[in-house]
């Protein structure tokens, strides 16, 4: 009985760990704090993204189109490396625009 109870355990705790989406040591933010414009180029890009796709975002203003950053890493392997592209993309980016706020993943 007591083997059973721990394998309940451990098929929920893999169960909870699958539907989570992992967000590594990166500062992020919810796709619902985005300006607009954003919000639109991700609606555009997500048909074409998988549980290893992720995007990142930086603006400085909500209407200004040359104050607004939005990279993703799409067709990626591995979580953690969409993650550490997207950010690089994004912060590339940033600085070659002057964006003053850090790029930040975007989550669902």
């Amino acid at each position: 009985m007591n083997r059973f109870k721990s394998l309940v355990y451990a098929l929920a705790l893999v169960c909870l760990a699958t539907t989570a989406k992992p967000i590594g040591n990166y500062p992020s933010i919810p796709l619902g704090e985005l300006p607009d414009p954003l919000r639109s180029v991700w609606k555009e890009l997500k048909p074409e993204m998988n549980e290893m796709s992720h995007c990142a975002a930086a603006f400085d203003s909500h209407s200004d189109g040359d104050k607004m950053v939005f990279r993703c890493s799409i067709h990626i392997k591995m979580s953690a490396e969409g993650e550490r592209r997207a950010m690089r993309y994004c912060e590339e980016k940033r600085v070659e625009k002057g964006i003053k706020m850090p790029c930040r993943l975007v989550e669902e």
